[in-house]
């Protein structure tokens, strides 16, 4: 049975007194809850996160990892640290960092590698660009994704993860994949898991990312194949990130 799941990532966005506001907000808005919600909040605010958070219905993650465990990497943050923060999950291959700051699908199945080393629950995001969409190679880009990772963790490495599909060109765009669109995409990524273990693929847990809103939440979770969604914008308005809390939380687990 797969447990809805709701991740708000707030990016580069935040303050000491915004964050205060907007997590005591979840806190008191996430009780009864019939799904899993997390925040993946910038590194600076990880130890408010922890204090707020701590004992709540709600996690909180980090935005990358280094896919070092240690060493001589100015400006990296390790997994075993994001865990000393109390951090669940982490992203991993979110499409800003495929593309602003390059990473590759290989560094980016080290730092999946790095995130499980110490239990940390790996969120992996794939995606297409617009481009790739309309060159019909949508289904070839997020299975190179996701194959560069299983090549170096095993499929066994997906157990317990989280994948989260993240069409590019509906990020922060305000355009969403159709439900049917989101819906065909998750399926794939299933089937393709299920090539190697079927029983892996029915209990992963597979998340849209890609402008999710109040308005059309229930329509994309309901999908077979939608697990929660990944949320950005409307995570940092506590009654938007509420309401498509609720609206999984609706609909409960399979």
């Amino acid at each position: 049975m797969r447990k809805k799941l709701v991740a708000g990532n707030w990016k580069m966005h935040g303050s000491l007194r915004q964050n205060a506001r907007l997590l005591d907000a979840l806190v008191a808005g996430a009780g009864g809850m019939r799904c899993d919600i997390a925040v993946f909040v910038p590194c600076p605010y990880l130890a408010q996160a922890q204090r707020v958070l701590s004992g709540t219905p709600v996690a909180w993650g980090g935005q990358s990892v280094s896919e070092h465990d240690a060493g001589a990497f100015t400006g990296e943050v390790s997994a075993a640290m994001l865990g000393d923060f109390g951090c669940r999950y982490v992203l991993v291959g979110h499409s800003e960092r495929r593309t602003l700051y390059g990473e590759g699908d290989d560094a980016i199945a080290r730092k999946f590698a790095a995130a499980r080393r110490v239990g940390l629950v790996p969120v992996l995001c794939v995606g297409e660009t617009l481009a790739e969409r309309r060159d019909g190679q949508t289904e070839a880009v997020v299975s190179r994704q996701l194959q560069a990772v299983v090549d170096h963790v095993g499929s066994a490495g997906l157990v317990g993860a989280v994948v989260a599909y993240e069409p590019v060109w509906a990020i922060g765009t305000g355009v969403t994949a159709t439900p049917g669109e989101a819906q065909a995409v998750h399926a794939a990524i299933r089937a393709r898991v299920a090539l190697a273990d079927a029983a892996l693929a029915a209990d992963l847990r597979i998340v849209y990312g890609g402008s999710v809103k109040p308005q059309n939440a229930a329509e994309l979770f309901a999908q077979a194949d939608i697990d929660g969604g990944l949320i950005g914008g409307a995570a940092l308005v506590a009654g938007d990130f509420l309401a498509i809390c609720q609206a999984a939380s609706k609909l409960g687990t399979d």
